[in-house]
């Protein structure tokens, strides 16, 4: 489905008799204003438990929030789970009864096609690791001259460690099988079943199914909220890819030198940053040509990820699942933005922002450009791409030690994402915002002025009832059609 916007006339009445959410910002355009409101492409969503386990619980929340109008159920579907017993080998047996059970309910389906680890991140209480064969089957392979071994498809982080937790996109076209085969599969099983019932596909791009990089997960130490986290392009296929990349830029070693003020001799000298800290503490990754290239490529390398997976799986789904659309996820990564040691370095170490841009502009989307048009480059194909951002239900809270612009950082993608003619829908990030009204009001902010299209609530039993439910359908009846 395209996006069909507001009328401008409709829309200058709107603005007109908005609140604060609306005011214009003093150094960019007019907000885009509440773009949902008589749109028939909002979409008022819930995620399923990350593993149902009480199937009576589970269907009295689909009957209680069907009720007052929530349209479809997002479902992970652990590639761990139903690949994991071995290659080629898929179990559907338990997405067949969740399947089963929303449609009976009259909702419609929004699987994401999970391939990272469920476990070890915030609000999870399931664990569903990647299929172990994976790591076996490519370790005796070898991609760009470099021997992938044990930890071959993982990211490496500056501390040296290993994530499990998703495939490296420096790896992407070693594995682009397994993930075509893993579509193929769920295509061939729900195709004809659920022809009309999937309405958006989302696909996981990351750990925690987000385009991103682990930087702040389990595998290293320190890194966690509210930190820099740490950079994870330190595999020897990253290394190599950047190696690569530089002089593909600069044409030369010579003009590496000449731009960086370096006196390489080997292309093997072009590496990541070998002193992490420094880099950040100095402020390097934004006011040194070499910080912004080395981010400019970090950041690239995340966006082209994105672009071949999405792809492939628009490719393998075919004509299937007419009604889809195609989604992933951006979080929002929302702490140590005004952090006067390393501002925005959070984004930077998980992949989120340029830094050779002005990110301080609204014409850059505060360096989030590139993440967003990931959308743009659809254009003209079988399907709508869509993003989904995350935390939508929270506050800034810019001191010490968070340094959160995190209603802000909302706003600015919101725009930037309208403006830039993606359609774009949010997220809670975590649960606790739906039991309070303060959390909902920033929700209604986001779409009273800032170009939200739809909501994926987190999840389904924290809207069931009490403060989630009734703020739900108060949202659903401003901006829903008329039921």
């Amino acid at each position: 489905m395209r996006r069909t916007t507001v009328p401008a006339a409709v829309l200058g009445l709107l603005l007109a008799g908005a609140g604060p959410a609306q005011a214009a910002p003093a150094d960019g355009p007019v907000p885009p204003g509440p773009v949902a409101l008589g749109n028939p492409e909002f979409t008022a969503n819930v995620m399923a438990p990350l593993k149902v386990t009480d199937w009576a619980d589970f269907e009295a929340d689909l009957d209680a929030v069907a009720a007052y109008g929530v349209d479809a159920v997002s479902v992970d579907v652990w590639w761990g789970d139903v690949e994991g017993a071995a290659d080629n080998q898929f179990d559907w047996t338990y997405y067949d009864r969740v399947f089963d059970v929303v449609t009976s309910k009259g909702l419609d389906l929004a699987p994401i096609l999970s391939f990272h680890q469920c476990g070890g991140n915030v609000g999870d209480d399931y664990t569903s690791l990647l299929p172990e064969w994976l790591w076996q089957k490519y370790a005796g392979r070898s991609f760009q001259g470099v021997q992938l071994g044990e930890f071959g498809l993982q990211h490496r982080s500056e501390q040296g460690n290993h994530s499990r937790e998703s495939v490296q996109g420096w790896a992407d076209q070693v594995v682009m099988n397994e993930y075509r085969d893993f579509t193929r599969a769920f295509e061939d099983r729900y195709g004809e079943r659920y022809a009309e019932d999937v309405v958006e596909i989302n696909v996981s791009l990351g750990p925690s199914g987000e385009l991103r990089y682990p930087s702040y997960n389990q595998h290293d130490t320190g890194t966690g909220y509210p930190t820099r986290g740490a950079l994870q392009s330190y595999s020897p296929l990253a290394v190599r890819d950047f190696q690569k990349t530089t002089i593909q830029r600069y044409g030369s070693l010579e003009a590496v030198n000449a731009a960086w003020g370096t006196g390489y001799t080997a292309q093997d000298q072009i590496t990541p940053p070998q002193d992490a800290d420094a880099f950040f503490s100095s402020h390097a990754y934004l006011d040194t040509q070499y910080g912004r290239d080395f981010v400019d490529w970090y950041n690239g390398s995340l966006v082209d990820h994105g672009e071949r997976v999405l792809r492939t799986v628009i490719r393998t789904l075919g004509d299937d699942f007419p009604q889809a659309d195609i989604g992933y996820k951006v979080p929002g990564i929302h702490w140590s933005m005004t952090n006067p040691e390393h501002p925005r370095a959070t984004e930077v170490t998980t992949g989120l922002i340029q830094t050779s841009v002005d990110v301080d502009s609204w014409a850059t989307g505060h360096g989030y450009q590139r993440i967003v048009e990931l959308a743009n480059r659809f254009d003209g194909g079988p399907r709508e791409v869509v993003v989904h951002f995350t935390a939508l239900e929270m506050d800034d809270q810019d001191y010490a030690p968070q340094y959160s612009l995190a209603e802000t950082l909302v706003h600015w993608f919101g725009d930037y994402a309208f403006r830039a003619g993606v359609a774009v829908k949010g997220e809670n990030a975590l649960a606790g915002g739906l039991y309070s009204d303060a959390g909902w009001d920033n929700i209604d902010e986001a779409f009273a002025g800032w170009g939200y299209l739809g909501l994926t609530v987190l999840r389904v039993g924290d809207v069931s009832e009490g403060v989630g439910a009734r703020r739900y359908a108060q949202l659903i009846a401003t901006y829903g059609p008329q039921r």
